[in-house]
């Protein structure tokens, strides 16, 4: 009998349209369902689900600014481990209009999470959930995302110390801290906070790595030599025309490069 190769895995082959789909900020086909996993020991997860959950507000809500609340939800766990939202540190924007809840377990959590996704007066939930909690099941992951598909809000989980298990989100990151970029014109202030960003599950896109910031208020990835993505890898040794700009002291730099 002749041999007959076997078939590739299903898991290792993207279709031609996800090959094509790379990630990017800014697209407006923003799953309903996201999993962030990342370390306690770093706000790196918290971060990136803050940043992902103002670029798809801002991308999906057209020209329109949308002002509605954002639940934050957080198990006892995990603000043990990484603390509650720092009121401060968050954008304007959303200094007045953050609703906090700290669950007691992650059942409780996860209740919140559930009834937050059915009020269409918050613009989005973001959940920190410490852990591979028994309770956070696929069932559950699977509840969470068909209430959130049905009632048209957004989560972003963040699993914080957690093994990727069984889980229907929509798109999977892992996330950790990345050297921040050099500040445009003060180079002893601190940098614009960077993700390492993985996308190591999606149903609409390809896996990739970014390095990512919200410089300005605006997420987009970073250029940086060694990056897995051609394109940045490349765009790291262009320069950045914003970046050039600097104060010119009797002469214009158009003088200067006559001269």
């Amino acid at each position: 009998m002749p041999f007959t190769p076997p078939k590739p895995s299903p898991a290792r082959v993207l279709p031609a349209r996800l090959q094509e789909a790379r990630w990017r900020p800014g697209l407006a086909d923003h799953p309903f369902h996201s999993e962030i996993f990342a370390s306690a020991a770093e706000a790196s997860g918290a971060g990136l689900a803050l940043a992902l959950a103002r670029d798809a507000l801002t991308s999906c809500g057209g020209d329109e600014e949308d002002t509605r609340q954002v639940l934050w939800v957080q198990d006892r766990a995990a603000i043990r481990l990484g603390g509650r939202p720092c009121l401060a540190g968050l954008p304007p924007d959303l200094h007045h209009r953050l609703i906090h809840v700290a669950a007691a377990t992650p059942e409780d959590a996860l209740f919140a999470l559930e009834e937050g996704l059915k009020c269409r007066d918050l613009a989005c939930v973001i959940g920190e959930i410490a852990g591979n909690p028994r309770a956070l099941s696929f069932t559950a992951s699977r509840r969470l995302s068909l209430t959130a598909e049905r009632h048209g809000v957004r989560l972003w989980l963040v699993r914080l110390d957690a093994e990727p298990d069984l889980s229907s989100a929509r798109m999977r990151w892992q996330a950790r801290a990345a050297p921040s970029p050099p500040p445009r014109w003060n180079p002893a202030a601190p940098g614009t906070a960077s993700w390492h960003a993985e996308l190591f599950r999606a149903r609409a896109h390809a896996p990739g790595a970014w390095m990512l910031n919200d410089d300005t208020g605006t997420l987009r990835p970073h250029p940086y030599l060694g990056s897995p993505d051609p394109d940045l890898a490349a765009a790291a040794t262009t320069p950045d025309p914003v970046r050039l700009a600097r104060p010119t002291v009797g002469r214009s730099l158009a003088a200067r490069a006559r001269a």
